[in-house]
C-alpha cells in the first residue's frame, strides 16, 4: 500500500505534496482544500494545478542538468 501512495504523490505530478512539505502543511490538508476551492470556483484552480506541474517537472530536468558536466 506503502508503494501504491508513494507513486501516485510522487509520479502523478506531486504537486500537494511538494507545497505540503514547504509550507509543514499535511498534505491531505492541502488536497482537501483545493477540492474545495475547485468545486467552489468550478475548476478554475486546476488551471494553477497544472502549471505547478509543468514547472515542478521542467525544474527537475534543469537541475539534473546543471549536476552533470558532461553534455553530449
Amino acid at each position: 500500500m506503502e508503494k501504491i501512495k508513494y507513486f501516485v504523490e510522487w509520479h502523478i505530478f506531486g504537486v500537494c505534496t511538494a507545497i505540503g512539505e514547504k509550507m509543514g502543511i499535511a498534505t491531505s490538508i492541502i488536497r482537501r482544500y483545493f477540492i474545495y476551492i475547485s468545486f467552489l470556483t468550478m475548476g478554475s484552480p486546476l488551471i494553477v494545478y497544472l502549471f505547478l506541474a509543468f514547472w515542478m517537472n521542467v525544474k527537475k530536468y534543469i537541475f539534473a542538468s546543471r549536476r552533470n558536466p558532461v553534455r553530449y
